[in-house]
Formats: structure tokens, sequence, C-alpha cells
């Protein structure tokens, strides 16, 4: 039976990070690659620490407990197949066709272009561009690295490890933060502060050996109450701790209210979605197929947005909000519908391949027969 919760966990986080990117954009913490605040300091910026602690995490999780569920009825070959199809095209000729326009918009709002010589080749600033225009693909790259890694674990792990992870009980789940703390701790990229190998690599195998057991999820689910009022708690006592220190870079990111706060928002939304929504209508289903495609493209509309009204606009913080969330939103939607009826070119940015027509479909049928 396919597991509803996790699809509408999956969308979900991704609108969240939509939200997340449009006031990242104006946000009074950092300056990384932003338009700036509209004021010295701003309440609303606590909407970045409630999310940013847990939802990639989450989406770590949801990633590992899905390439669980794929193994159970595909070879390691087709695993390794298809997550380069969907992770690494996207990351390497996808880049290539797209990367630039991304680049460009995110070089011009740090103004960029006003400090390179006029004397660079074009070939070398296309390159640069390109990759300044990575932005939210890291996560396909860091989860198609973790695949490869785990296809490797799959081949030498016989199921030992898997099958003891399915008698943990909810304290030793718990317990799981301090492990959780401690990867966080290491293999932190300098700068690029969003590649958080240790703790995303971790949290990615909890979700292919403990999270993946439905006995997990069931007595995560009888305790959703009480972790749904702990995540409450921590996440105000995090943000009163740490409001206008930089919560996406060390040490705030890495403290321990932060990595509490957290799991337990982790396992309240694991324990109430599996309780709660673990079900589908039709906006649930029209949003699990396109929400990756509205993650790869919503940020360049979001950030072609946020520049042209910054430059062209002197609109307040309210306007400015509300008009960039919904073109990210809408304009995404609209990328993807273009870009996935496009042959070839979806291959490369999405990782969608061609469909078999209905004589394919016929002729494969009758040979598996």
């Amino acid at each position: 039976m396919r597991k509803y919760y996790l699809d509408n966990i999956r969308w979900i986080t991704v609108l969240l990070v939509v939200l997340y990117h449009v006031f990242f954009m104006f946000n009074s913490i950092t300056s990384e690659i932003v338009i700036g605040p509209f004021y010295e300091k701003q309440c609303w910026d606590a909407v970045m620490y409630i999310l940013y602690p847990w939802f990639m995490i989450l989406l770590f999780i949801v990633a590992g407990m899905s390439s669980r569920y794929y193994l159970e009825k595909h070879t390691v070959k087709e695993f390794v197949r298809s997550r380069s199809r969907k992770l690494l095209l996207p990351t390497t000729l996808g880049l290539l066709l797209t990367g630039w326009a991304q680049g460009y918009i995110s070089m011009s709002i740090t103004g960029a272009f006003n400090t390179m010589p006029d004397t660079i080749p074009a070939p070398i600033l296309f390159l640069i561009m390109t990759l300044s225009g990575t932005g939210v693909l890291w996560f396909a790259q860091m989860l198609w690295l973790f695949s490869m890694i785990l296809a490797l674990v799959r081949k030498a792990e016989k199921g030992k490890l898997y099958a003891a992870s399915g008698k943990a009980n909810v304290l030793i789940i718990i317990l799981m933060v301090i492990p959780v703390w401690l990867s966080g701790l290491i293999l932190n990229t300098p700068v690029i502060t969003v590649y958080r190998f240790g703790v995303y690599g971790f949290t990615f195998f909890l979700g292919y050996f403990l999270f993946a057991h439905d006995e997990v999820i069931e007595r995560i689910s009888r305790f959703r109450v009480p972790f749904i009022i702990g995540a409450i708690v921590l996440g105000v006592l995090y943000v009163y701790l740490h409001f206008g220190d930089n919560y996406a870079d060390m040490p705030v990111v890495g403290s321990v209210p932060a990595v509490a706060f957290a799991w337990s928002a982790i396992l309240a939304i694991l324990g109430g979605m599996k309780a709660w929504g673990d079900k589908t209508w039709a906006f649930a289903g029209f949003m699990t197929k396109r929400s990756f495609g509205i993650y790869v493209f919503h940020y360049l509309t979001l950030s072609a947005t946020a520049y042209a009204l910054h430059k062209y606009t002197s609109l307040g913080a309210l306007p400015t909000y509300l008009i960039t969330g919904c073109v990210a939103f809408f304009g995404s939607l609209l990328l993807y519908e273009i870009v996935s009826r496009i042959p070839f070119i979806r291959w490369c940015i999405l990782g969608i391949k061609k469909e078999k027509n209905n004589v394919q479909r016929q002729s494969d049928t009758a040979s598996k027969a």
C-alpha cells in the first residue's frame, strides 16, 4: 500500500521551503545572496528559525524511508539507475541548461558583475554563472551521494541492522537525538553552510534503517500529542535564546536547543501525519506529482521576482512578500508544466524519462506474463 502520509509530508515540506526562501530573501540575519531587510529588526524573521532546524533533515529522513521501500521491490542496479536519472541529471546536464539563469540573478543581487573585470572570456563567465546557479540543487547532489553509498551498504548489509532497528522503543527513538546532535558537529563545509554531510547523511540512513519500519512509526504516532507539545515548547525556547543569531551556521545550527527542537518537531510530524494525514485527495495527488518540480524551479522564479521588485518598485514588506511568494509558487508550477512536456529537456532538468506508449506497455506486459 502506498504511504500517503509520506507523500503529504514531502509536498507540504516543499511548500514550507518556498515560504522559508521568501522570508530568507528579505531577512535581517544573514547577507548571503539576499535582497536585504525592510527594517533593521524584523519579528517575522522568526519564521526562518522555526523552519530551518528541521525541514531539510525531515526531507532526508523521508528520502531514506522511500529508498528502503523502493529497494524492497527493485534491485540495487535499478535503484542506482533510477536515483542517478532523478538526482544526478538535474545537477549536471540540468544545471548546464538552466544554472546560468539562476547564477545571473544571484550575481545581480550581490552586485558581483560590478566587481568582475570586463576581460573575462565569455565561456569562463558562463561557467561562473552556472556554478553560482546551483542553488537548491545541493539537496539533489547530497541525496544522490547518499543513495550511492546506500547501494554499497545494501550489498554488504545482510538485514541484521535493519531488523534490530525495528525493535527500537520510543525512549530509544527519542535518545537518537544525541547521535543526531553529534553528527551535526562534523563534516560541515565552510562558507557554503548547506552542505552538512554529517547530519544529513546520518538522518538519511536513520530513515532507511529505523523509520522505514511501520511498527516504529506506529509507536511514534501513539505519542504524537506529547511530541507536538514538546516541539512547540522547545521551538519557543530556541527562538527566544537565539533570535538575532545566524541560525544557519555554527554554533547555533548545531546547538543543543536547535537540535532538540528539530528532533521533537520531526517526531511530531511523522507521528501526527501517520495518524491524521495518511490519506490522499485531488490536490494532494496534484502536489505529490509536482513537488520535485516546484522545489527545482521555485528559487529561480522567487529570486527573479524579488530582484525585480527591489530594483523597479518601492513596495512595502507585505505586498512584496505576497507577490514574491505567489510568483514563486505559481511560476514554478508553470515552469514544471512547460519543461515536463519537452522531450530530452525534461530528462535533463527533471529526470523524467520518456513514457511508453500503449503498444510498448502491452508488449512489456505480455513478455512478463
